[in-house]
């Protein structure tokens, strides 16, 4: 498999590269991303002898895209999802409703879908790492999720050091804990006075600035990054696409080779664009429906054809982890679609003027493959209720942002994604219940208590953890910061 730039080359960087080297230096050529140049097809008979166990599936598959790293090392990489609740399934799909399926993609040891991509990916670029004796700096810019399952993965692995940063007051209490009390040598957390756009433009300046990276040279370290704007994530989120599909047609839900819909609440566009890579690839999806919450940038883009921040300001929501107006992956779909002379305008659109607009034609080929829609915090906490207590299923305000598109396409078969485990939002979960408001503990206890439901040991011992790191910067400190650090 080779990698290519989503806004071109600039004469510099290399015209295409493999993908061991697109997940060890993932900036491309003016700020853009790394993008297959071509995707592997799935025909029926390939999709017909898929394996059912999930790491034999998942390794089937990687082999299918042809990318270079050895066999032995993938299989050791997806012995990782031993450690998920159940390893002979650590993806179930379950019926929630008429014509709705939930992929609960939460079973990992941060109860969040950010594990199901970060623990094979982290074990890879580490090994990487050791075995051509170069050390790396990981950063991460996190909503919530992506940074307790960074810190998670690459915990104390050698030649590995990891910058986390994340928005002070703009993640759940049990998100910030799990980040604050990790304690690997390896390790470190800066809270910074912001959001999470402010987070995420720090970590691609920090990855397109040549005098940090020669900083970094000076001292022996490369640089790499472990949000979704590197690929190695993506393509671990491509797979549980295709566990889905196979999972409904299991179920006699399907006929094989019949569309279903897959819906995605989506921030920062990475699980939404491994659905497309899916359907592109010849998974039957009819379409992939987009569910935001009241930062509702990407209805705005799905529907309309304009993706504008001039007068957009974050929201803080009940679902945090979307809380994002700028969403990187969605930059992967635009050179899919247009090409990257068009792309690396469009960006530079939205750099410079704060927007840019589709043309009706693109727009059109935009929604052959996309539907949205997004819900506010009062309807995401009546459809936490609603299903709670009338259908006895218990999801996060992210998932249930998902619910509203389910509606609108109920004729149809319809997977969902729950992206984070009820407890990492326990506090909005109990005011939807209750309407009373409790700090996390509390609220954990109390809806343990009244719905019967178990309380993870990672998440209960998280309240009697010290905290390692405490510090909260200024956003323009974080440079000065990691340089300390290292």
């Amino acid at each position: 498999m080779v990698f290519v730039e989503s806004r071109g080359n600039d004469g510099v960087k290399p015209k295409s590269v493999s993908f061991s080297e697109a997940i060890l230096h993932p900036s491309a050529s003016f700020g853009g991303l790394y993008v297959p140049k071509e995707l592997p097809k799935l025909d029926r008979d390939f999709l017909l002898q898929l394996p059912k166990n999930y790491k034999e599936m998942a390794f089937r598959l990687l082999r299918l895209f042809d990318i270079d790293i050895e066999d032995s090392l993938l299989q050791e990489a997806l012995e990782l999802y031993d450690k998920f609740d159940d390893p002979n399934n650590p993806v179930p799909v379950v019926e929630v409703d008429s014509n709705l399926y939930i992929t609960e993609l939460y079973h990992g040891p941060t109860r969040a879908f950010k594990d199901m991509a970060l623990q094979p990916f982290g074990y890879i670029l580490s090994a990487l790492a050791k075995r051509r004796g170069e050390n790396y700096l990981i950063l991460a810019a996190t909503s919530g999720d992506t940074g307790p399952a960074t810190l998670e993965t690459f915990k104390n692995r050698p030649n590995i050091k990891v910058a986390c940063i994340y928005p002070a007051g703009g993640t759940s209490d049990v998100q910030r804990l799990q980040m604050v009390t990790e304690d690997g040598k390896n390790l470190k957390v800066i809270g910074i006075k912001g959001d999470f756009d402010d987070a995420q433009n720090a970590l691609k300046n920090l990855l397109a600035s040549s005098a940090f990276q020669e900083t970094l040279r000076k001292k022996d370290i490369h640089l790499s990054a472990a949000n979704s704007v590197n690929f190695g994530r993506i393509i671990f989120q491509i797979l549980y696409h295709i566990h889905s599909y196979l999972e409904v047609v299991q179920k006699g839900a399907v006929a094989f080779g019949e569309e279903i819909n897959l819906i995605v609440p989506s921030g920062n566009f990475g699980n939404a664009l491994g659905a497309y890579y899916a359907k592109k690839m010849g998974l039957p999806i009819r379409k992939i429906l987009i569910a935001s919450n009241a930062n509702n940038i990407l209805t705005e883009l799905i529907k309309k054809g304009r993706y504008d921040l001039r007068d957009k300001s974050l929201v803080k929501t009940t679902s945090p982890a979307m809380d994002i107006l700028k969403s990187s992956n969605v930059e992967r779909v635009l050179y899919d679609k247009f090409g990257a002379s068009r792309t690396r305008e469009l960006m530079q659109d939205l750099q410079e003027k704060g927007y840019y607009e589709l043309t009706p034609q693109e727009l059109a080929s935009l929604q052959e493959d996309f539907d949205a829609d997004f819900s506010s915090d009062e309807e995401v906490a009546h459809t936490i209720k609603e299903y709670a207590l009338d259908k006895n299923y218990l999801f996060d305000p992210h998932t249930a942002t998902t619910i509203k598109l389910y509606k609108k396409y109920a004729q149809d078969c319809n997977v969902a994604y729950s992206t984070a485990e009820w407890t990492k939002f326990a506090p909005a979960i109990w005011k939807a219940l209750s309407g009373e408001e409790l700090r996390d503990l509390e609220a954990l206890q109390a809806i343990s208590q009244k719905l019967g439901v178990v309380i993870p040991q990672k998440i209960a011992e998280l309240f009697t953890k010290p905290i390692v790191h405490d510090l909260v910067v200024e956003k323009e400190k974080i440079e000065e910061e990691i340089l300390a650090f290292l």
